[in-house]
């Protein structure tokens, strides 16, 4: 006698498996620290699913390529610098992200341009990538968020919510 296996279609169906949100950034570097505060707040008010995984990436650069690779979905945060700029907030969509991402803190950290090209050559890119961030406006050795990037906080979080919450609708 043979095993059956019988299975729910509707579980089949779900689209995100993982979701992981990464917070870039050095919080040693006043608003260098922005992705990580934008993580921390939106871990802190956030009332995901388990499939929802927040994860602090500060700056290690390569070790953040599993996270990338093993997602479905991944949204990231981080203080970014568009080449022609005004200070609020800006969201990229899969196609829409710039090349100028992840600027380098030194020649030997890995940026998240590179990461991506990585995940992409080994076949393992998310199905849906965002990323959120404000241009920094103050770099010196200090922690904390300078007023102005402070200010900006609120709606990154707010959009990062919402992202989540239209991925985990069309499940």
């Amino acid at each position: 006698m043979g095993l059956v296996f019988l299975f729910n279609q509707s579980s089949l169906a779900v689209k995100y498996n993982r979701i992981n949100i990464i917070g870039l950034g050095n919080i040693l570097h006043g608003d260098e620290g922005f992705g990580v505060a934008a993580l921390k707040s939106l871990e802190e008010t956030a009332t995901f699913p388990e499939s929802v995984h927040f994860i602090d990436g500060g700056t290690q650069g390569i070790y953040l390529l599993d996270f990338i690779e093993s997602a479905d979905a991944v949204i990231v945060f981080d203080a970014l610098i568009p080449l022609d700029y005004d200070r609020r907030v800006y969201v990229y969509r899969n196609n829409e992200l710039p090349d100028f991402i992840h600027r380098k803190m030194s020649s030997h950290q890995m940026g998240f341009s590179e990461m991506l090209g990585i995940a992409k050559l080994h076949g393992k890119m998310p199905k849906d990538i965002v990323m959120i961030g404000a241009p920094p406006k103050d770099l010196e050795l200090n922690i904390g968020l300078s007023p102005e990037l402070s200010l900006l906080l609120p709606e990154a979080v707010e959009q990062g919510r919402r992202v989540v919450n239209g991925w985990l609708a069309e499940e």
